[in-house]
């Protein structure tokens, strides 16, 4: 038993040397990212605006209000939110890259700011957290196989931290600080303490991590749940032969919107997706929660005739998900914390913050023990 924790403490010591920075960029990334929505509601006010007793202009009104706002760039999506949240005009393009956001007033088409995302505080928190703002197909391997060593660490953490016996285990469950003041001991139950009682939920969030870092992992997770349907989302299109169906008749997005707010009165957001081409669906995303993300439901409707489409993958219509899709739909809210609320925000924050001092922590620990292990030999060396 001895020389196998000797074995894992050599993985745990090694491993933790190789990626102890990535975990402390992503851990720490993760904790500023925690309450982005929370803090720009605070400090941006053109997030809001004055509720009134009338409708909201179509999305053919705020389309063309905001392609005038941002000519010579391609709109992506209109989001509605509440009564007295701004729509936002979503501009998105993969090459030539930006991404910009025209919040506008949802009553009068008022512009009330354009904002350019990636120079968004939170938008390049993400970034680092995603692809340590490096160059995506660089950043997100390296991120997805050290997430991956750091669910070994954690596991190997644990096996080191387990106890022989019931007077070790004492000594472990809580900080001893009362008879001493050597930061050492208390670096010491810093890093086995807080790492233990936040190891369970850090296990956690880092396995939500590598849904998205290794397809799979995903698939993986998916097909043992049962699930049936592809995990990569996949575009659907309208048939073109429909062309001049509706011609005649009102903007086919005003006319999906329409339908979609007749049929969820409670939605919190409608993102309705302009499309970007001739053959392309309308996608209407209709979100019935506020602060999670995985009861969405996800439409398509044919631009021409309007009939809805079907979808082969997890991200259709919401009644239509069996257990392994609404698992996966449920990833980022688990990684987040989101599912549990504002508590289980705070709770993924605390054990972030822990999770990225454990490599420091870590650090400490294994210098004094080689300062240590140095001073013995040379010691030995003048007694020899």
């Amino acid at each position: 038993m001895q020389n196998f924790k000797k074995i894992i403490g050599k993985i745990h010591l090694w491993l933790g040397l190789a990626s102890g920075i990535v975990v402390f960029i992503v851990s720490i990334t993760g904790c500023l990212y925690a309450f982005q929505e929370e803090i720009q509601d605070f400090t941006q006010p053109f997030r809001f605006v004055e509720a009134q007793n009338k409708a909201f202009l179509a999305p053919s009104k705020l389309e063309a209000i905001a392609k005038k706002a941002l000519p010579n760039k391609q709109l992506h999506a209109i989001m509605y939110s509440a009564n007295e949240r701004a729509a936002q005009a979503i501009f998105y393009h993969y090459e030539p890259s930006y991404y910009y956001i025209a919040y506008l007033n949802p009553y009068t088409g008022e512009v009330l700011k354009i904002k350019d995302m990636d120079s968004d505080f939170f938008r390049i928190v993400l970034v680092g957290h995603y692809y340590l703002w490096l160059p995506p197909n660089i950043g997100q391997p390296m991120v997805a196989i050290l997430t991956l060593i750091f669910v070994v660490m954690l596991i190997s953490g644990i096996v080191l931290w387990w106890p022989k016996n019931e007077s070790a285990a004492k000594q472990r469950f809580w900080f001893r600080w009362k008879n001493t003041t050597k930061w050492k001991r208390k670096n010491y139950d810093l890093h086995n303490v807080l790492g233990f009682y936040s190891a369970w939920i850090v296990l956690i969030i880092a396995l939500t991590g590598l849904v998205w870092g290794f397809q799979w992992f995903a698939n993986s997770v998916y097909w043992r749940l049962g699930g049936e349907k592809s995990t990569v989302f996949s575009e659907v299109y309208s048939n073109t032969k429909q062309k001049t169906a509706l011609t005649a008749q009102s903007p086919v997005i005003d006319r999906i919107w329409q339908k979609m707010m007749a049929e969820h009165p409670d939605a919190k957001t409608m993102e309705v997706h302009i499309p970007e081409s001739d053959s392309a669906s309308i996608n209407v995303n209709i979100n019935t929660e506020i602060g999670t993300n995985w009861k969405i439901d996800y439409r398509y409707f044919d631009q021409y005739s309007l009939k809805e489409l079907s979808v082969n993958h997890l991200y259709g219509r919401f009644h239509e998900a069996k257990l392994a899709e609404k698992a996966i739909r449920m990833n980022y809210d688990i990684h987040v914390g989101a599912i549990f609320g504002f508590a289980g925000k705070v709770l993924a924050f605390l054990v972030s913050l822990v999770a990225a001092s454990l490599p420091i922590s870590g650090v400490f620990i294994w210098w004094g023990r080689r300062k240590k292990q140095a001073t013995a030999t040379a010691s030995s060396k003048v007694y020899s």
